[in-house]
């Protein structure tokens, strides 16, 4: 329907409160390996950042108890994984899906901004160097994780499909406008 946003999952709340009372710490591992695996793999993440790469981007979803502070760099990429947004350049928050829906093409930034479903606080060109990087580099992180499962991978991807399919979350790069599940039997 046109000018009518499409409805944005939130995180279930009972999975969120499982992610409270565990350590967020840990967390970090992982996904700065992810993190350091997409830039080794798409290194104009880094360089598209131009004067902001050395900025630190907290990404926030407002749906999670968590919010990751990036610190981009080409071989030392990390991400920390904190209870409260951290101090960082660039504050980005919205839903989780909102987030994932920007990174795998489905929601577009200047209308989920406007919307307010989408907040960017502090160096706001530094926020939109990082949204043009990785608009550039079209990351499927689907992809990228299921990668990383090696042998694995064949009973990983149909996981995935399903995930996306039954949480309406974008977990895979969109191969058109549609929103995720939207559609599918």
């Amino acid at each position: 329907m046109f000018g009518h946003a499409p409805e944005i999952p939130v995180f279930p709340r009972p999975l969120a409160l499982g992610l409270r009372l565990g350590p967020a710490e840990p967390l970090g591992l992982p996904l700065t390996l992810i993190a350091r695996r997409l830039i080794a793999r798409h290194p104009s993440l880094i360089s598209r950042l131009g004067e902001h790469a050395a900025a630190r981007f907290a990404i926030d979803p407002t749906d999670l108890p968590l919010c990751l502070l990036l610190h981009p760099h080409p071989t030392r990429t990390r991400i920390t994984v904190h209870r409260t947004a951290p101090e960082a350049d660039a504050r980005i928050a919205g839903p989780l899906a909102a987030l994932l829906g920007l990174v795998h093409g489905v929601y577009d930034g200047d209308a989920l901004f406007f919307s307010r479903d989408l907040v960017i606080e502090g160096d706001t060109a530094a926020a939109l160097a990082l949204r043009n990087a990785i608009d550039d580099a079209e990351l499927d992180l689907g992809a990228e994780i299921a990668a990383l499962a090696g042998p694995f991978r064949p009973a990983l991807d149909p996981l995935i499909a399903l995930a996306q399919r039954t949480t309406g979350v974008a977990l895979t790069r969109a191969d058109d406008a549609r929103i995720p599940g939207e559609g599918l039997a």
